[in-house]
């Protein structure tokens, strides 16, 4: 019997994407993560704690990502996260992804 290889959600992914992208504009800690993605979305996308922190570790395993710790400027010490080189190359091959993909869903509905 032939099997078929799923291809993965489209969406699949996603957060990474959003993840790196802000990362590529400098450093944050999770919470500005989630508040610049939020902000820039005009509200609606909304980063919850339980998928971006696992996400965060999974992309620092990976390499993507590193972190350190930081006092902040209201005494606070939180985890300041960086893309990495590898983090950037990854976040070109998304972006390049997202691309074909956006432009695959508009032709789609173009042609309804």
């Amino acid at each position: 019997m032939l099997r078929r290889h799923r291809k993965p959600d489209a969406l699949q992914g996603t957060l990474d994407l959003l993840v790196l992208t802000t990362l590529s504009r400098g450093p944050q800690h999770g919470y500005g993560i989630a508040g610049e993605i939020q902000t820039i979305s005009d509200e609606v996308l909304r980063v919850e704690e339980g998928s971006l922190y696992p996400a965060l570790h999974r992309m620092e395993h990976l390499g993507w990502i590193t972190a350190g710790w930081q006092t902040t400027s209201n005494n606070r010490r939180a985890r300041l996260y960086r893309i990495t080189r590898a983090g950037q190359k990854r976040l070109d091959e998304e972006q390049a992804k997202w691309d074909r993909l956006t432009k695959a869903v508009g032709k789609v509905l173009r042609f309804a």
